[in-house]
Parts: structure tokens; C-alpha cells; sequence
């Protein structure tokens, strides 16, 4: 069911670059730290047009899990003034100086309509090569539907504008796989305690 959530999601990013308020924000702060509007648009525009270059790309070789991807990935938790993330945010910033709202609108659109024919026709066993590891193909749409559920929340909230609802398919696969990270970070008695046991519950569950 991860393809037909994946799709479903971009769908929903699709309709929220569209909108006319991204044009009048562009520059503007987002509800990021040190991210601007138009670099949070071209962030979450990336879970489209970069999941269209991945799927053209030669097939890896091996793959590992996606709680590996996520462990294994030193942003998850070196926080938002670590290098690894000062790059994201640095090189959205350089993509976003040089179009526009309405331009990378366009781009996504593209990339939509490229990804409703290449994402149902890959094969179930189909490794996507990410550099130092692979991911089974629907591992990997799993991570581009989390990034797209947080980050259409975060473009949405950036833009004033209500968070646009989400298949719940997308929304509840995300759950379960942020649930996991933290589980992993925090400790599942953390978790528990969270979501269950308000008087000890820990500051904190962040996932990422």
C-alpha cells in the first residue's frame, strides 16, 4: 500500500506549492530555524523530483532496512546546527535563490506526472541505490512519504494556512515508522510512558 500512499501524499505537496501565498513568502522565514520559505518549498519539492532521478537511476546491488537507513544517517540525530543539516538547508537555499514559486510548481507537476507511471510499474525486488547503501524500492518510498507528511505540515504552517489533510495511509505509515525511531532513540519505556502515562512522561519522543 506504500505506493498508492507515496502517490497520494505528493499529490497533496502538488496542490500546497500551488498555492498563492508561497509566491508572496518566498523570502520570508519559514517555521524552520535558518530555513526560508521558498528553501522549505524546494526541500519538500525534492521528495518528488529527487524520487524521479532515484527510480531512473541504475538499480543497486544490495539493500539494508529502513530503520538501518534512519539509524544509520547522522542528521537523524545530530540536530538542526549539525553539518550534515546545515547542508540541506544550504543547498535548498542555493536551489530556491534560482527559481520560483511558480516555476518549481511547474517542476513538481512534472515530476508527478512522471511518478504516476514509473512508481506502480517497478518490480517488487528493485533496489534503489542511495550512494554507501541501497533501499528495497518500497522502503524507500516509505522514507519519501515521511519526509512529505512532516514537511507539508511545515510548508502549510510557514504559509499561515491550515495543514492540508492527509491520506491516512500516509499519515499512519508515517506514524508507525517515526513511532519506531523513537522507540529506538528514546527507548520503548519512554514511548510508552508518552503515550500512555502523562505524569511520567519524558520531555521528549522526538523521533528526528
Amino acid at each position: 500500500m506504500i505506493r498508492p500512499a507515496f502517490l497520494d501524499v505528493a499529490e497533496t505537496a502538488a496542490a500546497l506549492l500551488r498555492e498563492p501565498m508561497l509566491i508572496e513568502r518566498w523570502s520570508m522565514p519559514s517555521a524552520l530555524p535558518d530555513f526560508s520559505t521558498g528553501g522549505l518549498a524546494r526541500h519538500l519539492a525534492n521528495q518528488l523530483t529527487r524520487t524521479v532521478a532515484f527510480l531512473a537511476a541504475a538499480p543497486g546491488a544490495s539493500a539494508i532496512s529502513v530503520l538501518e537507513h534512519f539509524t544509520g544517517n547522522a542528521w537523524v540525530t545530530s540536530g538542526v546546527d549539525s553539518a550534515d543539516n546545515i547542508g540541506i538547508r544550504r543547498r535548498c537555499e542555493q536551489a530556491a535563490a534560482s527559481t520560483t514559486a511558480t516555476n518549481l510548481a511547474d517542476v513538481v507537476d512534472d515530476a508527478l506526472s512522471e511518478l504516476r507511471t514509473t512508481v506502480p510499474a517497478q518490480p517488487a525486488d528493485r533496489i534503489v541505490d542511495l550512494g554507501d547503501w541501497g533501499l528495497q524500492v518500497d522502503d524507500f518510498l516509505l522514507t519519501r512519504v515521511v519526509e512529505l507528511v512532516v514537511h507539508i505540515d511545515d510548508l502549510a504552517v510557514s504559509l499561515g494556512l491550515p495543514t492540508p489533510a492527509m491520506p491516512e495511509t500516509a499519515t499512519g505509515a508515517a506514524i508507525k515508522l517515526l513511532s519506531s525511531l523513537a522507540a529506538w532513540r528514546h527507548g520503548s519505556l519512554n514511548v510508552i510512558r508518552a503515550l500512555a502515562r502523562q505524569e511520567r512522561a519524558p520531555t521528549s519522543i522526538a523521533a528526528l
